[in-house]
């Protein structure tokens, strides 16, 4: 079978497989998430065996240590899947939730009932496990997933995908509710995003050129962010031990991550005042400063920044600083530069920090905390499968009501319309 017809049998299955999830109760899509559970614990050997083998190829092939580490399933990371499906099972089920019941002057009933996407394709490298978090957020919301992770991770994801369907079929629930593309063809990709007929929207997880592609090529809806150019800006009102600690734990808590601050901004009152401390604590770090023109002429050694450095996700021990004259001018660059993902301010003044937050237009935004909180379990999700900077349906990080949309429901003893 060619990869355009093998897609499409995929597509078929899990437009069908859809239809028994939306029926499935939350005992049954629990069970399923427990009985997956228990088929990795069980075929932990195999699991480790075939992840050998990708490890075994991808240091064949160069792939550098970074990649190499996110490739390894590990009895921990094997641990942590399990955990994850388990408490997965135990987050509030949002299917057929129905709110803002109302009468209405005729006499009927409307409200909005929460109800699955239907089919949702995930695109991912590197990372095997993110086969089953992608898997158990589908499943609880009530999808049916096709998963596409990338060639390096192939004989994991297929084991992965062994465990889920034994799982699933244990529950009562069709095997196609989670497929996992078994090619490493890279068409597999352009035509699961091709197929609205089949596929309603797609998650991909990866880097910047993955997503960009995916973008400019799907026809099917797509939840994604592109970058993660983050900032703090630091008020002349703001506490400074507050500040301090934040625009650290911005930085440097962790370097790779889409929420890590990648811009600081100094209001020019307090600048004297902050930044040589500031730049004596990144600089034990090992974190190395990018500044602007005022930014220098305070802390000299500080490498001189250029227009490229604000639009930049170092995702490194990189920082640029940036010194601005009022809250003003601190929206306007956030709004100029950054990729709408997550900003803060540390400020003291209340009326100013609603400004910020009303007027910064972002996924999440911030007042007197770290950047690094923009998380699904952080925000209380339970768990993500994502993070969307788009303003149509879901924004911000992405759990179990972010894999569902509503509709409206009537309810009705008769009236008709005059």
């Amino acid at each position: 079978m060619n990869v355009a017809d093998y897609m499409q049998t995929l597509g078929q299955q899990a437009r069908t497989a859809s239809r028994a999830m939306a029926r499935a109760s939350t005992n049954d899509k629990n069970r399923a998430l427990i009985a997956i559970a228990k088929e990795i614990s069980e075929q932990r050997d195999a699991l480790r065996a075939a992840n050998a083998e990708d490890m075994a190829r991808g240091q064949e092939n160069g792939l550098d240590a970074a990649l190499l580490d996110r490739l390894e399933l590990t009895d921990g990371r094997i641990d942590t899947m399990i955990e994850g499906l388990h408490q997965v099972a135990a987050l509030p089920d949002p299917v057929g939730e129905i709110t803002d019941m109302k009468y209405r002057p005729s006499g009927i009933q409307i409200g909005k009932m929460r109800v699955p996407l239907g089919v949702i394709g995930i695109i991912y490298e590197s990372r095997p496990n993110v086969t089953i978090e992608a898997a158990s957020l589908c499943l609880k919301s009530g999808n049916a997933a096709i998963l596409r992770g990338g060639s390096e991770a192939i004989a994991s994801n297929k084991a992965l995908a062994a465990c889920i369907s034994r799982g699933l079929e244990s529950a009562g629930l069709p095997a196609a509710c989670v497929q996992v593309v078994e090619t490493t063809d890279r068409e597999a990709v352009g035509q699961m995003i091709t197929m609205p007929e089949y596929v309603d929207v797609i998650v991909p997880r990866g880097g910047k050129g993955l997503i960009e592609r995916i973008s400019r090529d799907a026809r099917v809806t797509v939840i994604k962010h592109l970058d993660g150019i983050c900032h703090v800006y630091i008020d002349r009102e703001a506490d400074r031990s507050k500040a301090i600690n934040i625009a650290i734990n911005s930085k440097t808590h962790r370097y790779g991550t889409c929420n890590t601050m990648e811009t600081l901004l100094v209001h020019a009152d307090i600048a004297e005042s902050i930044l040589p401390e500031l730049a004596e604590a990144y600089e034990q770090l090992g974190v190395e400063l990018r500044g602007c023109e005022q930014s220098r002429a305070i802390v000299s050694d500080m490498v001189v920044a250029t227009e490229e450095d604000w639009h930049a996700e170092y995702l490194a021990p990189i920082l640029a600083v940036k010194v601005v004259r009022d809250v003003d001018e601190a929206i306007e660059h956030i709004n100029a530069y950054g990729s709408h993902h997550t900003d803060s301010i540390i400020s003291e003044n209340y009326t100013l920090a609603r400004r910020f937050l009303t007027e910064v237009d972002s996924s999440s935004v911030m007042v007197n905390a770290s950047t690094r909180f923009a998380d699904g379990f952080e925000y209380g999700l339970g768990a993500e499968i994502g993070i969307s900077t788009d303003k149509i349906h879901a924004r911000g990080p992405v759990g179990l009501d972010g894999l569902t949309s509503q509709k409206y429901v009537v309810l009705g003893n008769g009236e008709i319309r005059k």
